[in-house]
């Protein structure tokens, strides 16, 4: 037995499935997408070659799962930290919380923009991973969109649809760019640095007073 492979264990389907897919992102992470072989990927998850050809139809939909997995579990985790500091507090604390948890790790880190460097040029050749990331980016647009709403909305400018869906646009981009400096040159930046700066750009981008969502809840915490 390799030593790199697991030992067979008893799980169901859904785990199985999943383990292939968590030894996809593990490889490519480690090693780059060239090395996240078909039969590498069963030796890091403990199972053979033909057991992942029964999951899925081809390493590409094995590709296609796993970068899903890695931009689903990116959004996930940016708007469950933007819940903290803004929860119950206003709407502009809640977009703040949200652009500040994308700007600080875990969710910026160096693995996390390899593992989406590696997946970048098939992302372009492949139908499938391209629709991936078609959905995945759309999802967090639509959440930011939904907050910039609500925030406007809650400083007395409601703006329409088309407004809204350029302003999440926009801000997006700004949170996407400093994410990518973040991880590629982690030494460069001053603690929460980034997550001031995209603060800054965006609140003046909307020409809304973006503070602290930290301060803000403190604040909250001793006024109520």
């Amino acid at each position: 037995m390799s030593p790199d492979r697991k030992p067979f264990r008893r799980i169901g389907p859904d785990q199985r499935r999943e383990a292939m897919i968590d030894a996809m992102l593990a490889i490519i992470a480690e090693e780059g997408i060239t090395a996240a072989t078909t039969r590498a990927v069963a030796a890091r998850a403990g199972v053979t070659p033909g057991l992942i050809r029964h999951y899925f139809d081809s390493k590409d939909a094995l590709l296609s799962a796993a970068y899903e997995r890695h931009m689903d579990d990116l959004t996930r985790a940016t708007s469950e930290a933007g819940q903290g500091p803004g929860q119950g507090g206003s709407a502009a604390a809640r977009l703040t919380a949200f652009i500040e948890a994308g700007l600080r790790a875990p969710i910026v880190s160096t693995q996390a923009v390899s593992l989406w460097a590696g997946f970048l040029t098939h992302v372009q050749q492949s139908a499938e991973m391209h629709a991936v990331h078609a959905r995945t980016y759309a999802a967090f647009r639509d959440h930011l969109q939904m907050l910039v709403a609500d925030a406007l909305r809650e400083a007395g400018r409601p703006a329409p649809t088309p407004v809204l869906r350029r302003h999440a646009i926009a801000c997006n981009a700004v949170i996407d760019g400093l994410w990518l400096e973040g991880g590629m040159l982690p030494g460069a930046f001053g603690p929460d640095e980034l997550a001031s700066i995209g603060r800054e750009a965006i609140g003046a981008m909307l020409d809304l007073p973006l503070n602290d969502a930290a301060q803000v809840t403190r604040t909250e915490e001793v006024t109520s």
